[in-house]
């Protein structure tokens, strides 16, 4: 069972922080969430900020958006997230549907086979 977790447009805009790509976007636009987790305002300001790396994030499964979200979430530190958000939109712009060299998110829940 699929939910849509679409996060609906923050009250402002907090501005572009893409490090490449096409800027520019809908400050409104839906975009769509994880499986388990819901897309943060910082990442998704970031995709609508990149056109490339938005049209890929559209184009992955929500599965694989979870990672991406989660992976950005598991940062301790302020500037580990930033830089990871960095990294997604340069993977997402690369063609890469997964995080590089993570493990995976620890939070949904895997079937046993």
């Amino acid at each position: 069972m699929t939910t849509d977790r679409s996060v609906p447009a923050p009250p402002h805009d907090v501005g572009n922080t893409s490090p490449g790509g096409n800027h520019g976007g809908d400050a409104n636009q839906a975009v769509p969430g994880g499986v388990v987790h819901q897309l943060p305002t910082d990442l998704r300001n970031a995709l609508i900020g990149n056109t490339t790396a938005l049209d890929a994030w559209n184009d992955i499964t929500p599965l694989a958006r979870n990672e991406f979200i989660c992976w950005v979430e598991d940062a301790k530190q302020e500037q580990t997230r930033q830089r990871r958000i960095c990294r997604a939109q340069q993977e997402l712009e690369q063609g890469q549907r997964r995080p590089c060299c993570w493990p995976g998110c620890r939070h949904r829940e895997r079937t046993a086979g």
